[in-house]
């Protein structure tokens, strides 16, 4: 009924954290840009951004499929509560349940697999720099 409030509430905090991240990055590469005379080739790397980036792009993506599933069900409502189940109290006490067990299984396996995703990159990237040192020498 409302496990995608989990998932969520997930991808909203990713996302400042997101920004955060990308803020400060900006700062540290203006400070590189600004030092001219330390122009060095770029070393292949993945950022912290691009990283929380994938994570939003699956809690997001997910939590827009489930909220139009739930829609299409009528557990998502177009007036107040705007949860269907939050009409009575008996529902209420499900939904909460179901918001502590789905939902919270649903974002755990959702940022392990973004885990595994960037466990695979980094290591596709160092093959990659180790090919790359191997062209150079």
């Amino acid at each position: 009924m409302a496990c995608l409030l989990v998932p969520a509430a997930e991808a909203i905090i990713v996302t400042a954290a997101y920004i955060a991240v990308k803020k400060n990055e900006r700062k540290i590469e203006s400070v590189k840009f600004a030092d001219e005379s330390k122009f060095q080739a770029e070393t292949p790397k993945i950022t912290w951004s691009k990283r929380l980036g994938w994570l939003l792009s699956l809690l997001w993506g997910g939590v827009l499929l489930l909220a139009l599933e739930h829609f299409w069900h009528g557990e998502i409502v177009a007036y107040p509560p705007f949860l269907s189940a939050m009409s009575s109290p008996e529902d209420t006490v499900q939904m909460l349940h179901e918001m502590a067990t789905v939902g919270v299984s649903m974002a755990v396996c959702v940022t392990a697999v973004w885990g595994l995703i960037c466990a695979v990159a980094e290591v596709k990237l160092s093959q990659v720099k180790k090919a790359l040192k191997k062209q150079s020498a």
